[in-house]
Protein backbone atom coordinates (compact mmCIF):
# COMPACT_ATOMS: atom_id res chain seq x y z
CA UNK A 1 0.00 0.00 0.00
CA UNK A 2 1.21 3.49 -0.69
CA UNK A 3 0.90 6.62 1.34
CA UNK A 4 1.30 9.99 0.87
CA UNK A 5 2.18 12.37 3.70
CA UNK A 6 2.17 16.07 4.10
CA UNK A 7 3.27 17.54 7.73
CA UNK A 8 3.53 20.89 8.64
CA UNK A 9 3.96 22.17 4.98
CA UNK A 10 5.67 26.34 5.40
CA UNK A 11 5.94 28.81 1.99
CA UNK A 12 6.18 31.94 1.78
CA UNK A 13 6.24 33.92 -1.64
CA UNK A 14 6.69 37.46 -2.16
CA UNK A 15 6.28 38.20 1.52
CA UNK A 16 2.98 36.74 1.72
CA UNK A 17 2.98 32.96 3.63
CA UNK A 18 0.29 30.88 0.65
CA UNK A 19 0.89 27.84 3.35
CA UNK A 20 0.63 27.78 6.59
CA UNK A 21 1.65 24.61 8.87
CA UNK A 22 -0.71 22.50 6.51
CA UNK A 23 -1.28 18.38 7.13
CA UNK A 24 -2.55 15.70 5.45
CA UNK A 25 -2.47 11.96 4.14
CA UNK A 26 -3.83 9.84 1.45
CA UNK A 27 -3.43 5.97 1.27
CA UNK A 28 -3.95 4.00 -1.85
CA UNK A 29 -8.02 3.57 -2.30
CA UNK A 30 -8.57 6.92 -1.25
CA UNK A 31 -9.43 10.39 -2.83
CA UNK A 32 -8.62 13.73 -0.72
CA UNK A 33 -10.22 16.91 -1.52
CA UNK A 34 -9.27 20.61 -1.36
CA UNK A 35 -12.13 23.16 -1.03
CA UNK A 36 -10.93 26.71 -0.31
CA UNK A 37 -11.75 30.23 -2.15
CA UNK A 38 -8.85 31.41 -4.58
CA UNK A 39 -5.79 32.52 -2.75
CA UNK A 40 -6.66 30.04 -0.18
CA UNK A 41 -3.75 27.38 -0.92
CA UNK A 42 -4.81 24.78 -2.78
CA UNK A 43 -2.81 25.27 -6.07
CA UNK A 44 0.41 25.95 -3.62
CA UNK A 45 -0.22 22.85 -1.94
CA UNK A 46 -0.55 20.32 -5.03
CA UNK A 47 2.57 22.21 -6.25
CA UNK A 48 4.65 21.36 -3.25
CA UNK A 49 2.92 17.72 -3.12
CA UNK A 50 3.94 17.25 -6.75
CA UNK A 51 7.44 18.10 -6.49
CA UNK A 52 6.76 21.91 -8.60
CA UNK A 53 7.83 24.05 -5.17
CA UNK A 54 9.80 23.24 -2.86
CA UNK A 55 8.54 23.81 0.64
CA UNK A 56 10.28 26.62 3.35
CA UNK A 57 9.64 23.96 5.88
CA UNK A 58 7.45 20.67 7.02
CA UNK A 59 7.67 17.84 4.01
CA UNK A 60 6.19 15.59 2.05
CA UNK A 61 6.62 11.95 1.96
CA UNK A 62 5.22 9.45 -0.78
CA UNK A 63 6.16 5.85 0.18
CA UNK A 64 9.09 6.31 2.97
CA UNK A 65 10.86 8.72 0.49
CA UNK A 66 10.76 12.68 0.97
CA UNK A 67 10.25 14.89 -2.10
CA UNK A 68 13.47 17.47 -2.76
CA UNK A 69 15.96 15.03 -0.92
CA UNK A 70 15.24 11.17 -1.42
CA UNK A 71 13.41 11.98 -4.77
CA UNK A 72 12.34 14.88 -6.92
CA UNK A 73 9.22 13.95 -8.05
CA UNK A 74 6.02 11.45 -7.18
CA UNK A 75 7.04 8.45 -9.37
CA UNK A 76 3.87 7.32 -11.30
CA UNK A 77 1.91 10.45 -10.94
CA UNK A 78 -0.72 11.68 -13.12
CA UNK A 79 -1.03 15.91 -12.91
CA UNK A 80 -3.67 18.94 -13.75
CA UNK A 81 -3.03 21.77 -12.25
CA UNK A 82 -4.09 25.74 -13.20
CA UNK A 83 -4.50 25.38 -17.31
CA UNK A 84 -3.78 22.64 -20.19
CA UNK A 85 -1.36 23.10 -22.43
CA UNK A 86 -0.65 21.53 -25.47
CA UNK A 87 0.58 21.58 -29.32
CA UNK A 88 -1.88 23.61 -30.90
CA UNK A 89 -1.18 22.28 -34.46
CA UNK A 90 -1.94 18.51 -33.26
CA UNK A 91 -4.99 16.67 -32.47
CA UNK A 92 -5.65 15.43 -29.01
CA UNK A 93 -4.84 11.86 -30.18
CA UNK A 94 -1.07 13.25 -31.28
CA UNK A 95 -0.73 15.17 -28.18
CA UNK A 96 -1.25 12.32 -25.84
CA UNK A 97 1.40 10.42 -27.74
CA UNK A 98 3.56 12.42 -27.52
CA UNK A 99 3.21 12.36 -23.72
CA UNK A 100 3.09 8.71 -24.22
CA UNK A 101 6.59 8.32 -25.74
CA UNK A 102 8.25 9.33 -22.30
CA UNK A 103 6.74 6.36 -20.83
CA UNK A 104 6.48 2.89 -20.65
CA UNK A 105 3.40 0.73 -21.68
CA UNK A 106 1.16 3.50 -23.19
CA UNK A 107 0.18 1.91 -26.31
CA UNK A 108 -2.04 3.34 -29.06
CA UNK A 109 -5.59 1.45 -27.92
CA UNK A 110 -5.19 2.61 -24.69
CA UNK A 111 -4.19 6.40 -25.86
CA UNK A 112 -7.72 6.24 -27.61
CA UNK A 113 -9.91 4.87 -24.51
CA UNK A 114 -8.72 7.60 -22.11
CA UNK A 115 -9.44 10.68 -24.85
CA UNK A 116 -13.23 8.71 -25.43
CA UNK A 117 -13.44 8.04 -21.95
CA UNK A 118 -13.27 11.87 -20.76
CA UNK A 119 -16.03 12.70 -23.46
CA UNK A 120 -13.75 13.40 -26.56
CA UNK A 121 -13.14 11.64 -29.65
CA UNK A 122 -10.69 10.25 -30.55
CA UNK A 123 -10.87 9.91 -34.55
CA UNK A 124 -11.81 13.95 -34.62
CA UNK A 125 -9.11 15.20 -36.59
CA UNK A 126 -9.45 18.97 -35.37
CA UNK A 127 -6.68 20.28 -33.82
CA UNK A 128 -5.73 21.54 -30.55
CA UNK A 129 -5.92 25.22 -31.62
CA UNK A 130 -9.35 24.70 -32.33
CA UNK A 131 -10.62 23.03 -29.28
CA UNK A 132 -13.30 25.08 -27.08
CA UNK A 133 -12.39 25.51 -23.33
CA UNK A 134 -14.25 22.26 -22.30
CA UNK A 135 -12.44 19.90 -24.77
CA UNK A 136 -8.85 22.03 -23.62
CA UNK A 137 -9.81 20.29 -20.10
CA UNK A 138 -10.84 16.75 -20.77
CA UNK A 139 -7.67 16.58 -22.71
CA UNK A 140 -5.86 17.90 -19.95
CA UNK A 141 -8.16 14.90 -17.59
CA UNK A 142 -6.90 12.60 -20.20
CA UNK A 143 -3.53 13.20 -20.00
CA UNK A 144 -3.60 13.15 -16.47
CA UNK A 145 -5.44 9.34 -16.11
CA UNK A 146 -3.67 8.70 -18.98
CA UNK A 147 -0.63 5.89 -18.09
CA UNK A 148 -2.36 3.83 -14.95
CA UNK A 149 -0.82 6.70 -12.52
CA UNK A 150 -0.53 5.92 -8.64
CA UNK A 151 -1.33 9.05 -7.82
CA UNK A 152 -3.65 11.32 -9.70
CA UNK A 153 -3.60 15.28 -8.66
CA UNK A 154 -6.47 16.84 -10.13
CA UNK A 155 -6.43 20.96 -9.82
CA UNK A 156 -10.17 22.04 -10.49
CA UNK A 157 -11.41 19.65 -12.82
CA UNK A 158 -14.29 20.80 -14.03
CA UNK A 159 -13.48 23.89 -15.50
CA UNK A 160 -15.33 25.39 -18.31
CA UNK A 161 -17.33 21.50 -18.25
CA UNK A 162 -20.51 21.01 -18.19
CA UNK A 163 -22.89 19.37 -16.00
CA UNK A 164 -21.33 15.59 -17.87
CA UNK A 165 -18.28 16.44 -15.69
CA UNK A 166 -19.87 15.62 -12.40
CA UNK A 167 -20.36 12.54 -14.55
CA UNK A 168 -17.41 12.55 -15.56
CA UNK A 169 -15.56 13.08 -12.42
CA UNK A 170 -17.46 10.17 -10.67
CA UNK A 171 -16.56 7.46 -13.01
CA UNK A 172 -12.44 8.78 -12.58
CA UNK A 173 -12.57 8.26 -9.01
CA UNK A 174 -14.58 4.90 -8.81
CA UNK A 175 -11.88 3.88 -11.50
CA UNK A 176 -9.21 4.86 -9.04
CA UNK A 177 -10.39 3.69 -5.91
CA UNK A 178 -10.91 0.23 -8.25
CA UNK A 179 -7.14 -0.02 -9.23
CA UNK A 180 -5.85 0.58 -5.54
CA UNK A 181 -4.12 4.96 -6.58
CA UNK A 182 -4.93 7.71 -4.68
CA UNK A 183 -5.93 10.91 -5.37
CA UNK A 184 -5.47 15.04 -4.36
CA UNK A 185 -8.59 17.04 -6.21
CA UNK A 186 -8.59 20.37 -5.40
CA UNK A 187 -12.08 22.04 -6.86
CA UNK A 188 -13.59 25.66 -4.76
CA UNK A 189 -17.32 23.56 -5.41
CA UNK A 190 -17.99 21.02 -2.68
CA UNK A 191 -20.26 19.01 -5.06
CA UNK A 192 -17.57 18.23 -6.97
CA UNK A 193 -15.23 17.09 -4.47
CA UNK A 194 -18.44 15.03 -2.33
CA UNK A 195 -19.29 13.43 -5.57
CA UNK A 196 -15.51 12.45 -5.68
CA UNK A 197 -13.41 12.35 -2.10
CA UNK A 198 -13.90 10.20 0.96
CA UNK A 199 -12.25 13.19 2.99
CA UNK A 200 -12.45 17.33 2.60
CA UNK A 201 -10.30 19.41 3.60
CA UNK A 202 -10.90 22.85 4.00
CA UNK A 203 -8.69 25.44 3.21
CA UNK A 204 -8.43 29.42 4.10
CA UNK A 205 -5.49 31.97 3.96
CA UNK A 206 -2.72 28.74 3.45
CA UNK A 207 -4.49 26.74 6.29
CA UNK A 208 -6.43 24.10 7.30
CA UNK A 209 -9.51 25.05 8.53
CA UNK A 210 -11.91 22.41 8.84
CA UNK A 211 -11.89 18.54 7.71
CA UNK A 212 -15.02 16.20 6.94
CA UNK A 213 -15.48 12.89 5.87
CA UNK A 214 -17.69 12.34 3.24
CA UNK A 215 -20.54 9.53 3.16
CA UNK A 216 -20.98 8.76 -0.57
CA UNK A 217 -23.95 6.45 -1.97
CA UNK A 218 -22.61 7.06 -5.13
CA UNK A 219 -21.40 9.62 -7.75
CA UNK A 220 -24.20 12.55 -8.03
CA UNK A 221 -24.87 15.53 -10.33
CA UNK A 222 -25.92 19.09 -8.94
CA UNK A 223 -28.93 18.71 -6.76
CA UNK A 224 -28.66 15.11 -6.18
CA UNK A 225 -29.20 14.55 -9.66
CA UNK A 226 -27.73 11.74 -11.79
CA UNK A 227 -25.54 13.59 -14.27
CA UNK A 228 -25.27 11.52 -17.33
CA UNK A 229 -22.31 12.27 -20.33
CA UNK A 230 -23.28 11.22 -23.64
CA UNK A 231 -20.00 10.35 -25.82
CA UNK A 232 -20.27 11.38 -30.11
CA UNK A 233 -20.89 8.29 -31.66
CA UNK A 234 -17.61 6.71 -33.10
CA UNK A 235 -16.37 7.27 -29.28
CA UNK A 236 -19.31 5.36 -27.97
CA UNK A 237 -17.15 1.76 -27.73
CA UNK A 238 -14.19 3.49 -25.83
CA UNK A 239 -16.40 5.54 -23.39
CA UNK A 240 -18.18 2.99 -21.61
CA UNK A 241 -16.12 2.99 -18.76
CA UNK A 242 -12.91 5.09 -17.30
CA UNK A 243 -9.91 3.09 -19.01
CA UNK A 244 -7.83 0.42 -17.02
CA UNK A 245 -5.41 3.61 -15.99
Amino acid sequence: MSELIVREAEKTVRGIKVLDGVSLSCSSGQIVGLCGANGSGKTMLLRAITGLMYLDRGFVEYDGKRLGRDIDFVPHGGVLIENPAFLGRYTAVDNLRFIAAMSDGVDMEHIRRCVAAVGLDPDDRRRYRQFSLGMRQRLGIAAAIMGRPRLVVLDEPTNALDESGFDLMGRIAADIRRRGAMAIVASHDPDVLRCMADEIIRMKDGRVIECETVRRAGAVGPAGADATSVPRPSARRYAREVPAL
